[in-house]
Order: structure tokens, then sequence, then C-alpha cells
């Protein structure tokens, strides 16, 4: 087996262990927003580490330019698209885990006119 083999085959194996990790995350998690945490952190690296064997795989200066331009908007998007619907959820009251420590944004938050008070407000 050449390395290049070798490389392709580590990264699609590690890409898939972090995608049933992913999986395993939103399976297991008590609430919305920790199953989001789960799947966006390992699910953007697993997919991007399986974007990156294709690119390793293919010995085309064309697909390997593809292959780190889908990483890297994997990488800015995913968390943002979380952050955005993590916020919608809390907003529109979707329960927290009662176990929940710390929760920054109870009492600042107006449903009435839909600002956030900052915490230098008083």
């Amino acid at each position: 087996m050449a390395m290049i083999e070798w490389v392709t085959t580590i990264l699609l194996l590690s890409g898939a262990v972090l995608m049933l990790i992913a999986s395993l995350g939103l399976l297991r998690m008590p609430d919305l927003l920790c199953r989001m945490h789960a799947t966006t952190k390992a699910g953007a690296l697993g997919g991007g580490l399986m974007v990156a064997a294709v690119g390793v795989i293919f010995d085309d200066p064309g697909v390997t330019t593809r292959a780190m331009a889908i990483v890297v908007f994997i990488i800015l998007t995913a968390p943002v698209a979380a952050h955005i619907v993590g916020r919608a959820a809390y907003f529109v009251g979707v329960e927290l885990w009662p176990q929940t420590v710390k929760d920054e944004l109870r009492g600042r938050y107006d449903t009435e006119t839909h600002t956030l008070r900052s915490t230098d407000d008083g």
C-alpha cells in the first residue's frame, strides 16, 4: 500500500470515528444546546477530515483546491449556524437541561421588544 493510501485511510477512519461520536452525542446529550455542541464540533471536524481524504487521494490540483475550500467552508459556517440555531431555540423558549449550571441570558432578554440588556445597563 502506498503512503498516500495510508494517509487517506487514516483521514477517512478518523473522520468516520468523529462522525460516530457526533451521532452518539446527538442521541445521548440531554438538551438541544448540548446536542448541537456535540454534533457541530465532531461533525464539522469529521466531515472536514473526510473531504481532506478526497483531496489527498486524487492527484489533481483542482480537486485538492476544491477540497480545501470545502473544509474551510465547513469550519467557518458550522459554528455560526449552530450559534444562530441555539440562540433562536433559547429565545423561543426551548427548555434547558435542569442541571444547567450557568444561564447568562436569563433575565436579560425582553420578549416584547426582542432586545438583550447588557450587563452594564444595571
